[in-house]
């Protein structure tokens, strides 16, 4: 297993648009052991596989405390959604930023396990977020992007001046 580099915003390759995984092999399955290494060690509950620049249809997620609780979504599809909540959202590719953002409340979602096996679940709450949040990325949207112009001008600002200082 490997730590893998998070891109970060405003890099292009976050909008990059992920392809249909083929087919679920070993590397697959390496990738995301991989990925949930990068995403433990980060630390975070979400990441997606543009993050890491790879553009497949992948992304892995784990809200549990003990952090035991990997769940993976292979070629996702947002089935059904309802209701709607303000939810306070962070992203690995954004660090250190914290922006409130209008979800879904409830969500269905199909997916392929990282067996290749298809599953369907109903998520609410925190999952439901963190679900849309991550599809978000395979379509090539990272979260800032729902917030007005001046918030998102200030965020590229406060990042491109964290860069500065760390050089």
């Amino acid at each position: 297993m490997a730590l893998l580099n998070i891109l970060h915003y405003p890099d292009e390759r976050l909008h990059k648009i992920a392809k249909p995984v083929i087919e679920v092999t070993e590397k697959t399955r390496s990738l995301i052991k991989d990925m949930a290494e990068t995403m433990y060690a980060a630390p975070g509950v979400g990441l997606a596989a543009t993050q890491v620049n790879v553009h497949e249809q992948i992304f892995i997620a784990d809200i549990s405390e003990e952090h035991n609780q990997l769940q993976v979504f292979i070629n996702p599809k947002l089935i059904s959604s309802s209701g709607e909540e303000e939810c306070e959202e962070g992203c690995l590719s954004v660090p250190g930023v914290y922006e409130t953002v209008k979800r879904c409340e409830r969500i269905i979602v199909e997916a392929l396990d990282k067996n290749g096996k298809p599953f369907r679940l109903e998520a609410d709450g925190f999952l439901a977020v963190c679900i849309q949040h991550e599809m978000d990325h395979l379509k090539g949207k990272v979260f800032v992007e729902y917030l007005s112009s001046l918030k998102q001008s200030r965020i590229r600002a406060k990042i491109k001046k964290r860069q500065r200082e760390t050089l």
